[in-house]
């Protein structure tokens, strides 16, 4: 491990997101055994690598299509190899509606929606597009993001997409709480049994979170999976139960180039490649792992900013660390390149295709 750090220090330079091949092949591998095992597809979302090269490992592993946040992210996709994609995200304005109408030119396309404005929207796009276009219902279970929040929301307007002229109701997209099974659960019965009656079937119940590849099986119905961090992991996901830090496949190389004070240490990943998020409890900006007990306590820009006042081993000038992020999709999307290893080597570099596509 010294000799790899020594040389991509020296032939790449840090910061570097340096990305284990092997472990990444084991995580594609379990997310969809957990998928497989629970009888629902597996639609990986790509927001967290954005890289054509992994999506395709993801699909010949056996995921049934991919799920994009942004057009752009379908866009580069597609353009990849991609031939059935789900955006889980409400889209909205003539501009957005004109790409989405191309794409559906090429590939299946599958959207969200969540207010009658969206659904307007997307009936445009169907016609520009002269074929009709699969919309799925988004439904808030409690996580209390996008989403309709009542069943009566969602059967209106799984009716509404149904009555529009180039729109087919392709079901519901939910992102429930990992604790909220049961209250999932009877809002989707609410929906299916108002529906029935209407004789309108749910063609699909899509559900989503890496956390909640532990879940599989518990919410009836559901066909399909959205776990996106599972390919890299990161400090959140082991803080949630779901990974180990030796599943943890993305790390950042960085290199202690300050000690100016005999309790502080700066490294040369500052905000703009370590994600400030602190979610699941967490203190610090990620999992130093050659001193744990070490924080990554503030940051400026290209500052991380240590506190070494429990370490009693403490990194010297020059020292290359890997950090564990807190969470990874916002430290993939603002690097271009990836640094692949397998067993110690170094493979070479990959393109962020879809690096910083935010439309």
């Amino acid at each position: 491990m010294t000799e790899l750090k020594s040389r991509i220090a020296r032939e790449i330079g840090t910061p570097a997101l340096v990305v284990d091949m092997d472990v990444v092949e084991r995580n594609i591998a379990r997310t969809q055994a957990l998928c497989d095992a629970a009888g629902v597809a597996n639609r990986p979302h790509i927001k967290t690598h954005k890289s054509v090269e992994l999506m395709r490992m993801q699909l010949a592993a056996g995921a049934k299509g991919i799920t994009c946040q942004k057009l752009g992210e379908a866009e580069v996709m597609a353009d990849g190899g991609a031939d059935d994609i789900f955006i889980s995200y409400n889209l909205l304005g003539e501009e957005k509606m004109s790409r989405l109408a191309a794409l559906m030119g090429r590939v299946t396309m599958r959207v969200a929606a969540d207010n009658p404005t969206v659904v307007e929207h997307l009936s445009r796009a169907a016609a520009q597009a002269g074929r009709d276009l699969l919309v799925r219902v988004e439904c808030d279970t409690g996580r209390k993001r996008a989403g309709v929040e009542t069943a009566a929301e969602a059967i209106a307007l799984a009716k509404l997409i149904v009555a529009t002229p180039g729109l087919t109701f392709d079901g519901l997209m939910l992102y429930p709480p990992e604790d909220a099974a049961a209250v999932t659960n009877k809002f989707v019965e609410e929906v299916r049994a108002a529906l029935a009656e209407a004789g309108i079937g749910i063609p699909s119940i899509s559900t989503g979170g890496t956390p909640n590849l532990l879940n599989l099986g518990q919410i009836a119905g559901a066909t399909e999976h959205r776990a996106g961090t599972s390919i890299f992991n990161d400090r959140m996901m082991m803080a949630a139960g779901y990974a180990q830090e030796a599943e943890c496949a993305l790390q950042v190389y960085t290199t202690v180039v300050s000690r100016g004070a005999p309790e502080r240490g700066i490294l040369d990943a500052g905000s703009k490649t370590l994600t400030t998020e602190t979610g699941w409890g967490l203190k610090g900006h990620g999992l130093i792992l050659e001193h744990p007990e070490a924080e990554v306590a503030r940051f400026s820009e290209e500052h991380g900013i240590l506190d070494l006042a429990r370490c009693n081993d403490r990194p010297k000038v020059g020292d290359v660390v890997r950090v564990i992020p807190n969470h990874i999709c916002p430290v993939v999307n603002v690097v271009g390149t990836l640094v692949f290893v397998r067993g110690g080597e170094i493979l070479g570099t990959s393109d962020v295709e879809a690096r910083g596509k935010l439309t």
